[in-house]
């Protein structure tokens, strides 16, 4: 357990956060939640120890421990694969340091018998015989192969390094697990993997995370770190977002009675505790809502971009078709043969187990890059607007955003262009800021207000959640959900996949797999897992 009294974190003159009281149990998740800068990795931080607050305290219980998913991917280097998992647990692995230097003595006497005779005790208390066999079904869990396991980690990718982290984060059962965008670089089925781990979990888990069917999955509560105070909420993510959006729309029915508002919440919580059996902690969680009391739920204070996509024209029958189209990177297969036809209206989703094949197609349906053999034909309605994965290009002057986004309009006039700007929230004097000094998420906004210029009829979407905050992807995800229009798009977010998308095409070196099915139903069903396998094979 974790306990959090009367904590401020101060960074200058203005606070953080303030006035945090909150209690964290075992058996529970907590799915941390905030606007981008509002301090949800600070707060992780304070509760580790790496940094100090300003006012107050965070204890824990005597005795238990911590593990902290790391972010400095270097730190290990040095180590081997599975020595750094089971670092992750500092006690055991201190006790094996001591006991084998003991053992590797020239001159070992009586007493140093005795020593590794207690830090042997110590060791088998702490079931250190299966320490290198735990540490290998997690590494293999997390997709890190056995023939990496003995290697040392700077010979690993920054993706592997990533998973190896989270294998020692996991590694011996901490009492209290603290991970921070745990999900980032891990595929779909990882993350799935990683899903059924936490849920089965009966220690404290605290977890900052921008995937939505992750926290839903997973978590039983939701910490809201908005406007300088830290909020518990029960429920996941989706039952957050849904009752701070109800009781906004409530908050704006003045005229609405106390009772009526009342009622309208009371069934809103009936429904969501029945619909919460899809959860993997489904008893605890619908306990919990039963008992939520209806002045608990609040509207946000968060602020959701504007995303409308509108055509300007309907598309005509003829969308796009592809014939024998390949590509490969030095020397390696990324799709092979690829042919297909969209029709009007679909929502395409690309898959691929290597993700350079959807950038690759996209780049090349685009006109940016060429195909190694085939052809591809447009239908002649079609306006398209692409939303790329690396945007860099687009931010090299130092233009103010007002003048980056007349680049792309016709009309060039300050009022025009600030109701795109603001739609994407840039306000007041931020149309001033300069394009080549934007964070990442704030460069994807002025993409995003640079593709709702073109009132395109269909839309290529390369990873498009990349950098943003959860307030943009919920908005771009109901974007899409309404977009009359096609959409093309490769993602590596389950919720925006499922909710989103109509059609599913995976890339492969032998060809492709593509259904009109249900995401879920493609991750879950054999006869598509074996047809992968296969697909796959070079």
């Amino acid at each position: 357990m974790i306990s959090v009294s009367n904590l401020s974190i101060q960074f200058g003159k203005k606070p953080l956060f303030q006035d945090v009281n909150i209690k964290f149990t075992p058996g529970n998740c907590y799915g941390v939640i905030g606007a981008n800068g509002a301090g949800k990795s600070t707060f992780l931080k304070i509760l580790s120890g790496e940094l100090d607050s300003t006012t107050g305290k965070v204890m824990m219980e005597p005795g238990e421990r911590m593990a902290v998913l790391k972010q400095n991917h270097f730190e290990f280097d040095e180590f081997t694969v599975l020595d750094t998992v089971v670092m992750g647990h500092a006690e055991l692995w201190a006790i094996m340091q001591e006991k084998n230097a003991i053992y590797a003595k020239p001159d070992f006497s009586e007493e140093d018998g005795i020593k590794a005779s207690e830090l042997e005790e110590k060791f088998a208390e702490m079931d250190g015989w299966n320490a290198e066999s735990d540490a290998a079904e997690l590494l293999s869990g997390l997709g890190i192969k056995e023939a990496f396991h003995y290697k040392s980690m700077k010979e690993l990718s920054g993706k592997e390094k990533v998973r190896v982290l989270l294998a020692q984060a996991l590694f011996g059962n901490p009492d209290n697990l603290l991970l921070d965008e745990p999900t980032n670089d891990l595929d779909l089925e990882t993350v799935m993997w990683l899903e059924n781990y936490l849920a089965n979990f009966n220690n404290t888990v605290i977890v900052v995370s921008h995937d939505r069917h992750f926290l839903d999955s997973v978590c039983t509560d939701i910490v809201d770190i908005d406007f300088g105070k830290i909020k518990m909420f029960s429920g996941n993510y989706s039952f957050w977002y849904e009752s701070s959006q109800l009781a906004a729309r409530q908050q704006a029915q003045q005229n609405k009675k106390a009772e009526e508002k009342k009622k309208e919440l009371q069934e809103f919580i009936s429904r969501f505790s029945a619909n919460v059996a899809k959860s993997k902690q489904t008893t605890s969680r619908k306990k919990m809502l039963e008992k939520l009391n209806i002045e608990d739920i609040q509207p946000s204070t968060r602020r959701y971009p504007g995303i409308i996509f509108q055509q300007e024209r309907e598309a005509g029958d003829k969308i796009f078709s592809c014939m024998g189209l390949s590509k490969s990177i030095e020397g390696e297969t990324l799709f092979k043969d690829v042919e297909f036809t969209i029709e009007k209206g679909e929502k395409v989703v690309f898959l691929s187990k290597d993700p350079r094949a959807m950038s690759s197609l996209f780049d090349i349906i685009n006109g940016d890059t060429k195909a190694d053999s085939g052809s591809y034909e447009w239908g002649v309605t079609i306006t398209p607007a692409y939303l790329p994965l690396d945007n860099s290009s687009f931010f090299q002057e130092p233009l103010t955003l007002i003048d980056w986004l007349a680049q792309y309009s016709n009309d060039t006039s300050e009022i025009y262009l600030r109701g795109y700007l603001g739609k994407m929230l840039f306000s007041g004097e931020d149309i001033y800021k300069k394009a080549d000094v934007l964070s990442g998420g704030e460069k994807v906004r002025c993409m995003v207000s640079r593709m709702m210029l073109k009132d395109a009829n269909l839309l290529i979407l390369d990873t498009p959640t990349n950098h943003l905050d959860l307030e943009s992807i919920q908005s771009f995800n109901n974007a899409l959900i309404n977009f009359g229009g096609t959409v093309l798009m490769s993602s590596h977010d389950h919720e925006f996949i499922q909710t989103v998308s109509t059609r599913i095409i995976e890339l492969t070196p032998n060809g492709i797999i593509d259904k009109l099915m249900d995401y879920d139903d493609y991750i879950t069903s054999e006869k598509i897992k074996e047809q992968r396998e296969k697909m796959y094979q070079v």
